[in-house]
């Protein structure tokens, strides 16, 4: 299982929301790069990038704070905004490893199907839930779409990962929602990456446990629990390499 340890940016600098709220903003860093370097050093070489102003202005807006995080060397899964193909062919120019489409999914399966054809599994889907609906547009509009369903479509057209996220636990340390991560992993064969909610190791082991049960679970993001100090990342690398 990979621990994916996310690095959220607003105004070129690392910052968290809470519940996906623009006025619920702490800053962490004023450079996403020296937090990348950092998760790094720790053991990790994926990191989970969310441009947040992309994903509140519809196109990217903060590339050369990933460009800076690629030039690490580490592989970035990149979000946020990215809602057509010239941001997508774009970010993956500058050297990201696997982009997420989420808003864009919702509204257009036609899309998501081209990029698919086009760059296989450096295309995954992110599907933010509340409620077991579908919400977009960095989580500001929600939509009537069930979580599942568009999940077993985008499985059916070979999107080989989605990174389903609780919105209800993102940001509030209170633990991620399992069972839902449960019927995630069990409605779809593409691998699944668990978001939100993560606030100590047990949350982690139960999440491997997890695992065990249901191969196709990837991993799992990372973000304020690593902020505000309550797991070590090196720990979480052991404890998901196990």
């Amino acid at each position: 299982m990979t621990i994916y340890p996310a690095i959220d940016i607003k105004g070129g600098r690392c910052v968290r929301l809470t519940q996906g709220r623009a006025d619920q903003e702490t800053v962490y860093s004023e450079n996403p790069a020296e937090v990348a370097a950092a998760f790094r050093a720790a053991g990790s070489t994926w990191v989970h990038v969310v441009d947040l102003d992309g994903a509140f202005a519809g196109e990217p807006q903060n590339l050369k704070a990933v460009s800076a995080i690629v030039a690490l060397g580490m592989k970035v899964q990149l979000g946020g905004g990215l809602r057509t193909r010239a941001a997508v062919e774009q970010a993956l120019n500058s050297g990201v490893s696997r982009v997420v489409i989420g808003t864009r999914a919702a509204e257009s399966e036609s899309f998501v199907r081209e990029l698919v054809q086009s760059f296989g599994q450096k295309i995954a889907v992110g599907i933010d839930a509340k409620n077991g609906q579908v919400a977009v547009k960095g989580w500001v509009a929600t939509t009537g779409t069930d979580a599942l369903e568009l999940a077993r479509r985008m499985d059916a057209m070979e999107v080989s990962t989605i990174i389903y996220t609780d919105i209800g636990t993102d940001g509030m340390l209170t633990g991620p929602n399992l069972s839902a991560q449960a019927t995630m992993l069990s409605t779809v064969q593409a691998r699944v990456i668990a978001s939100g909610g993560v606030s100590r190791r047990e949350d982690v082991l139960e999440l491997t446990k997890l695992a065990q049960r249901h191969a196709n679970l990837d991993g799992v993001i990372v973000g304020k629990a690593l902020y505000e100090k309550r797991v070590e990342l090196d720990d979480l690398l052991r404890l998901a390499a196990r």
